[in-house]
């Protein structure tokens, strides 16, 4: 039976990892899998004597046991934060900008781009702004000046075609992965740091760290955003900068296994249960704005990776949400 390491370092070397997963469950649970790509695993077959399922890497969801209203529901995520709030469950908020006047007839008023400058205004000149339907963190940033929120826009109408824009808050970030109600794991998210070497600016860290970016298909962090003072500054041996914002792993976040507490998980149960969905990984705040008691859902996530699991050595639970696809495909017995 091959170990999830071996698939890892099997031939093609570079697998998706939803892929690397499958194939990792299908060794240790008897299915058969099959890549259909010519050996790239982009699109894979896995299979009994007498059913069969197929997979697809990139953007394809990796969870079928979530229904297809569930999951695009939760990929908006206005319309996450409407239907979390109509729950009773506290959530940032914030409101939407679209960025081309294309299908301007067909949506309501008050949400063009010159919208977002008066919504901006609102927020008393500083806000959290991201894709609606972004992920990974891309283009996710604090804008603190009309003429970056302008530049901002431009720079984002390329890739996508509306933003939501929040009040920034602070706040521990924590991601809670659920399958049904069941907590699998929890993690708390740690801002991505340049590591000093003696002799590199931040500036040049910078640019280094922003081709690693932008090779994964991300946004790379706006050197604008950051004091000329830090940006000159050269970090010593080993020193850490945390990089203002991003979380996520993709963009060189970090997460550790952690808890909130019990009722930071009870709200991203009912976070779940509000969108319909069977698995889920819930990222909120608690702490939020320095008060113990307070927490808020920052977004839930239909399609989450669960890279994290095989960094941390956790196998297990990498076969335990397969099981989970896996039975709820008819697959396995459950």
């Amino acid at each position: 039976m091959r170990t999830l390491r071996e698939i890892r370092a099997g031939k093609p070397a570079l697998y998706p990892d939803q892929a690397v997963y499958a194939a990792f469950a299908c060794a240790e649970f008897g299915l058969e899998f099959e890549d259909l790509d010519g050996g790239s695993t982009l699109v894979f077959r896995l299979a009994t004597p007498s059913r069969t399922v197929y997979f697809g890497a990139g953007r394809c969801s990796w969870y079928p046991q979530n229904n297809a209203t569930a999951a695009t529901l939760a990929s908006d995520k206005h319309f996450t934060n409407r239907i979390l709030s109509d729950a009773g469950i506290r959530n940032l908020g914030g409101d939407y900008f679209f960025l081309s006047g294309r299908h301007r007839g067909l949506r309501p008023a008050g949400h063009e781009r010159e919208d977002a400058f008066a919504y901006f205004r609102k927020l008393k000149g500083s806000a959290f702004v991201k894709p609606l339907a972004g992920s990974r963190g891309d283009f996710a940033q604090a804008i603190d000046a009309e003429a970056t929120l302008g530049r901002y826009l431009d720079e984002v109408a390329a890739y996508y075609d509306a933003v939501l824009m929040q009040p920034i808050v602070c706040g521990d970030e924590y991601r809670i992965f659920l399958l049904d109600d069941e907590v699998v794991y929890a993690a708390r998210k740690f801002r991505a740091a340049l590591g000093g070497d003696g002799t590199h600016s931040v500036r040049e860290l910078l640019i280094k760290h922003n081709a690693m970016l932008t090779t994964r298909g991300l946004s790379a962090i706006d050197p604008d955003a950051i004091a000329p003072d830090d940006l000159g500054r050269v970090l010593a041996r080993a020193e850490r900068w945390e990089i203002p914002g991003r979380t996520n792993l993709s963009a060189g976040g970090q997460m550790a296994f952690a808890s909130p507490g019990s009722s930071a998980l009870a709200m991203a149960q009912g976070a779940r249960r509000a969108l319909g969905l069977r698995a889920a990984a819930v990222d909120l705040f608690t702490d939020l704005d320095g008060d113990p008691d307070a927490a808020a859902i920052i977004e839930v996530n239909a399609n989450p990776s669960i890279r994290l699991l095989e960094e941390l050595q956790r196998p297990d639970l990498i076969l335990k949400i397969w099981r989970h696809t896996l039975s709820a495909l008819g697959l396995l017995d459950v």
